[in-house]
């Protein structure tokens, strides 16, 4: 449980210079302001926002690795900071960074972290689930960011932890990787385990996520289970996509009054998606030009509102 969670950092002079709106009267930068949020056992929680929203900061005070500056956080029914031995043995932490020792081979580093754990899982079985028997030769100095990404998630999961803090669990995975990274995950979510976790991949969060908060500004702007997002905003708009010959328009489509409602897209060449309030109509003109011209779609799909339409429409397109 975090409420009313608040964290202020001191700004480079730079940053001062130019973002001086962006500051407290006190001339600090605030990274979380006023954030409240509940995580509950068997659930996965993500934590969405764009870079500098806030999401790394409120994991950190979360974990006990920041003291806020306002507000109050209870783990497992304890303030995090200052944590107990027995508190941080039932808690497993992935950072961002990984956080591992850099001259370390990866199994004799996971076994060196199971000796501090009365329970830990088989070393060797995890490593051999994820990988990492594969590279075990190298140092973690050497390893490719996803091959790091495995061994701090085997780290985090090494103490049978009742709460799973993951940053960015899957960044950097292949394909493979990331499909064995979800099967834990979904383990951990049937073992009881609360496990919180930020990405940047929104089709992962889409793919895991049973609850949502969504962050900007270091202040949650939506939050609720997945279908709820889905539907927040827009709640008509629908999205279809298909492909097709490169240089269709709307007007070519639809009749003036339907093509007011919607928006053709050609977002490369002959792959086109079609957004608004897509009604039978739309369907049945599209489909009558297509048989009219002989035009059968390669592709043809149409989805509700996607996490990542969602998502930009809260934090907007501009890079930050």
């Amino acid at each position: 449980m975090i409420d009313g969670l608040v964290k202020d950092f001191s700004p480079s002079k730079a940053y001062a210079r130019q973002h001086p709106d962006a500051l407290t009267d006190t001339g600090l930068k605030r990274a979380v302001n006023g954030l409240s949020l509940e995580i509950h056992r068997g659930q996965v929680t993500v934590l969405l926002g764009a870079n500098g929203a806030g999401k790394t900061t409120t994991l950190a005070c979360a974990q006990g690795l920041l003291n806020p500056d306002a507000g109050t956080i209870s783990l497992l029914g304890q303030n995090p900071w200052g944590a107990s031995p027995d508190l941080r043995a039932r808690v497993g932490i992935m950072l961002q960074d990984g956080g591992l020792p850099p001259a370390v081979r990866p199994i004799p580093l996971l076994k060196h972290v199971a000796r501090m754990y009365s329970d830990p899982l088989n070393v060797d079985e995890i490593a051999r689930r994820l990988g990492i028997d594969a590279f075990n030769g190298t140092t973690i100095r050497r390893l490719s960011g996803g091959q790091k990404q495995r061994v701090a998630l085997a780290a985090a999961l090494i103490g049978r932890p009742e709460v799973l803090f993951l940053d960015e669990p899957t960044a950097g995975l292949d394909p493979q990787s990331r499909a064995v990274v979800f099967d834990i995950i979904r383990e951990q979510r049937q073992a009881g385990v609360a496990v919180i976790l930020t990405t940047h991949l929104l089709d992962d969060a889409q793919r895991i996520a049973d609850y949502v908060y969504m962050i900007e500004r270091g202040s949650v702007v939506l939050s609720g289970t997945m279908d709820r997002v889905l539907m927040a905003g827009s709640q008509a708009e629908k999205t279809l996509t298909f492909t097709a010959l490169p240089g269709l328009t709307s007007s070519l489509i639809f009749t003036p009054a339907q093509a007011q409602q919607i928006t053709l897209l050609e977002e490369s060449s002959g792959f086109y998606r079609l957004v608004g309030d897509i009604t039978p109509q739309h369907l049945a003109e599209l489909t009558a030009y297509w048989a009219q011209h002989k035009i059968m779609p390669g592709e043809f799909e149409l989805a509700n509102r996607s996490l990542e339409d969602v998502f930009l429409e809260l934090a907007g397109r501009e890079i930050r």
